[in-house]
């Protein structure tokens, strides 16, 4: 079964590390480890960032924050294979584990609703690591193109959303 802290570890590398970004046009908005403020407003490490502690008790937050809200959502522990897990989990911090999950449920031939049952787990397990992280790959640049097309602003971040994707596959 796949193991959280491999995964974990070369998100936050792909994430920047324990560092705070707000890049101009970034739809995120301000983000400390990959965490968008925007969207995770309740997150319980931002007033130690507010108050500029950073390092310490912040590295457990962020991690515990990861393992519940995307590693657990995805049923992580309940794939076999660590290199589809660590796919998965990467591209759902990156665009949201909803939009992982159903571009991962296309892979696999399962029905795109963007949550993990028992189905997609079944199915998941069945697949070849190595193809299945080739056909997600397409699939994710497939969707990142999307998303240019539909807002021509995001195109300056598609250079590094396909590099964080063909890294993927080393």
């Amino acid at each position: 079964m796949a193991d959280f802290l491999p995964a974990f570890e070369q998100m936050i590398k792909d994430e920047g590390g324990y560092v705070l970004h707000e890049v101009q046009g970034d739809t995120g908005g301000m983000t400390y480890a990959g965490i968008a403020r925007n969207k995770n407003p309740h997150w319980n490490g931002w007033p130690y960032i507010d108050r500029k502690e950073m390092g310490g008790a912040l590295t457990g937050m962020v991690r515990d924050f990861y393992k519940v809200e995307f590693w657990d959502k995805m049923r992580g522990d309940e794939i076999r294979e660590q290199d589809i897990a660590n796919s998965i989990f990467n591209f759902g911090v990156n665009a949201g584990m909803s939009m992982a999950v159903k571009l991962a449920q296309l892979v696999v031939n399962a029905t795109p609703d963007g949550g993990i049952g028992p189905k997609t787990v079944e199915l998941l397990n069945q697949q070849n690591a190595s193809d299945f992280r080739k056909s997600y790959a397409l699939t994710k640049i497939a969707r990142y193109a999307e998303i240019c097309n539909k807002n021509r602003t995001q195109s300056k971040f598609l250079l590094g959303w396909i590099n964080r994707t063909m890294a993927g596959l080393k």
